[in-house]
């Protein structure tokens, strides 16, 4: 499997594997909160919920979800933070 280039580099990362809802998306909002805007975070997970839960945070909290990989576990997320 190739890993997409995308995802290379990110200024934040963030483990979330063995994490069970609501958890992940939490720790993702705690994260985010210390990050300047513009930087990325590279979350991964493997709680099948995040498929749903992190791409709805990013619009409602008016970040980017720049790339993700949610066809199998562990899921990868690359969110860029807004304002």
């Amino acid at each position: 499997m190739q890993m997409s280039s995308e995802f290379e580099n990110p200024d934040h990362f963030l483990d979330a594997e063995g994490l069970r809802c609501p958890e992940p998306v939490m720790m993702v909002r705690k994260t985010i909160r210390n990050m300047a805007e513009g930087e990325t975070l590279l979350v991964t997970a493997d709680d099948p919920s995040t498929t749903r839960d992190i791409p709805s945070f990013c619009r409602f909290m008016d970040h980017t979800l720049v790339a993700h990989e949610s066809g199998t576990s562990p899921f990868r997320y690359l969110i860029k933070k807004g304002l």
